[in-house]
């Protein structure tokens, strides 16, 4: 017998609740458009161009990220630096990004700026500086475009596959869902100051796969229960649909969740803020397959002049 969390025959009237979910998401996207313009879209040197330098501390030298954060952020010209720890403690590695430029010619570790760097952090002990890399402006500018390039034509591919795989009506219940959960997640960022960076955007093009397949779960056993129950109205098939697979849904995110959070809490914080976003997208996205997706199915039907029937 298949292992199921949810036991069959279970009615949850999902879609009578369609209007307070959209009202709850249209709040937060509002919510997301304040924080833009009050707070600004932080973005990491990836974007925004800056530097990014790998050191090593001696062996025995008590370092942590909070003194190095201090005594770099002293330094002319260095405002609201990252400090991360790097490998294992006792490794004593640490990386140090921020924006503006901290180079000389080309950036070798023996530039004065860089040496006036070491010699601020040999304070808390002996150090050596492993790497030095510096992205300018115009290669994050790059990076920022051919990022939402990707995303782009990515939701593009997914609304041809979708029209293709089910039905033309079915595709912009997808792609309404996908979007949504970008920028749900991008605008929970934007509300607690965090970074925008190339490990954002990989967990973004992540969540976009993740929504796309819960929704496209949902979106096939819609399909089967309207060739079955040819005389129920599409509320009652889709809110059927959803029940029978919100098993499926649940351990699927629940696994998802597991593995993230112990990405989360033992992957270091170099890995840490792709945790948080995909920990976001997954529960936004399992939501927005259930409150979204389906829901947007009878919306069209209503417009498209079927007065919420469902049509084989």
């Amino acid at each position: 017998m298949p292992f199921e969390l949810v036991k069959p025959g279970t009615h949850i009237d999902f879609i009578g609740k369609r209007r307070l979910c959209a009202a709850l998401s249209v709040g937060v996207l509002v919510a997301s458009l304040i924080a833009t313009q009050v707070n600004g879209v932080r973005m990491g040197i990836d974007f925004a161009g800056g530097t990014e330098i790998q050191v090593k501390f001696a062996e025995g030298v008590e370092a942590s990220e909070g003194p190095i954060r201090e005594i770099v952020g002293g330094l002319e010209g260095i405002d609201d630096p990252s400090v991360v720890r790097y490998g294992e403690p006792e490794e004593n590695e640490f990386l140090i990004k921020f924006k503006g430029e901290l180079k000389a010619g080309d950036a070798a570790v023996g530039s004065d700026k860089v040496e006036a760097l070491q010699s601020a952090l040999s304070g808390i002990g002996g150090l050596t500086v492993q790497r030095v890399e510096f992205v300018g402006p115009r290669v994050g500018a790059e990076l920022r475009d051919d990022g939402l390039a990707a995303l782009f034509w990515a939701s593009i591919v997914v609304l041809l596959y979708i029209a293709f795989r089910f039905s033309s009506r079915f595709a912009p219940g997808a792609i309404l869902a996908v979007l949504h959960d970008l920028s749900i997640t991008a605008g929970i960022f934007v509300m607690l100051g965090l970074e925008f960076d190339l490990r954002i955007l990989a967990a973004m093009l992540a969540i976009l796969g993740y929504s796309l397949n819960d929704t496209i779960i949902i979106y096939d056993r819609v399909r089967e229960n309207l060739e079955l129950h040819t005389k129920r109205d599409l509320p009652e098939v889709l809110n059927l649909s959803v029940n029978q697979t919100l098993s499926r849904t649940v351990l699927t995110s629940g696994t998802t969740l597991l593995t993230l959070g112990a990405l989360y809490f033992l992957g270091g914080e170099v890995i840490r803020p792709f945790a948080f976003a995909m920990v976001l997208g997954v529960l936004v996205g399992t939501y927005s397959s259930v409150y979204i997706a389906s829901p947007t199915i009878l919306l069209l039907e209503s417009w498209l002049g079927d007065d919420g029937q469902k049509k084989k």
